[in-house]
């Protein structure tokens, strides 16, 4: 459907297969072989493309191995269309919109980097389409979710205040994450909220369908969430670098221990002084996702 070209990177929209339109941002290479192997991008439960705008600018910009990378807005997330059919956001649709966005951008193989439920989508992606994948970055996410971080995760989504200003809007996510995050100062703050939030009338609104947040009132947390192990035995097959954050709620160290165990060839590390989700340009996290990816051609 055509690109724009904007301050670092390049629009896209482009077709699900059931008719909607999806964004994506494209950062191209800056210098070096343009036959590398592309990053894909894919942002948590209510998140968009915007997440990952500092880690796609370092690593496109990389100056020994620059690559090109591609951050996705799913369905009723960012400037991709809301879908009047509430049922489909799950990972079964978004994984097929995944594999359209490849379609779209030409990618038969790419290293993916998946964060909370981008790197659920992998574990299905790996299941039913692994020769996409080369390699896979999780980012603080794994085949166990604990309920007590998704839980939290319900709550804040569902709460009913409401920022009236921008100001107001980084307070609110100091309210809910702070504790969570001292590694992060005003800027890390402010960049967080101009990801999560878009102006409309003068005001900062969260920018995803509301309806996705409404779905995780209907779990059921008196029973055992259900795990993706199976599914993460179709990610032995390729390098993996696993990050979680030292004070995350919703990946547990002992489901890290137990990925090193069943995985031959991962990496783990931990974000400091962050929780659920890390951002991943802060620290070393982008020299070690940078040498990660690196080692793939």
């Amino acid at each position: 459907m055509g690109e724009a070209v904007t301050n670092g990177f390049t629009e896209k929209f482009y077709g699900s297969t059931d008719g909607l339109k999806l964004y994506a941002r494209h950062y191209q290479p800056t210098g070096g072989e343009p036959d590398r192997l592309p990053i894909v991008c894919l942002p948590g439960l209510t998140r968009n493309a915007r997440d990952f705008h500092e880690i796609a600018l370092l690593l496109s910009g990389d100056p020994l191995s620059p690559r090109r990378v591609i951050a996705l807005d799913y369905r009723g997330r960012g400037l991709s269309d809301r879908d009047a059919n509430k049922a489909n956001y799950n990972l079964a649709v978004e994984c097929s919109d995944v594999i359209a966005a490849c379609a779209a951008f030409g990618i038969d193989r790419a290293i993916f980097i998946g964060t909370s439920r981008g790197g659920l989508i992998l574990h299905l992606l790996a299941a039913i389409k692994p020769e996409l994948l080369a390699g896979a970055v999780l980012n603080d996410i794994g085949p166990v979710i604990e309920a007590a971080g998704l839980m939290a995760i319900r709550d804040y989504l569902n709460r009913d205040r409401r920022p009236q200003s921008w100001s107001e809007a980084v307070d609110i996510l100091k309210e809910n994450h702070g504790a969570y995050f001292p590694a992060l100062g005003f800027t890390d703050w402010d960049g967080m909220a101009n990801a999560i939030y878009r102006e409309q009338n003068g005001v900062p609104v969260a920018d995803y369908d509301h309806a996705i947040a409404e779905q995780l009132k209907a779990v059921d947390f008196s029973n055992p969430l259900p795990d993706l192990w199976p599914q993460f035995e179709s990610l032995r097959s390729i390098p993996l670098l696993v990050i979680r954050g030292e004070n995350s709620n919703l990946l547990s160290r002992q489901t890290t221990d137990e990925m090193t165990k069943r995985h031959p060839r991962i990496v783990q590390i931990t974000a400091k002084g962050q929780g659920h989700a890390p951002l991943l340009h802060l620290g070393g996290i982008p020299e070690t996702i940078g040498r990660f990816v690196s080692k793939l051609s």
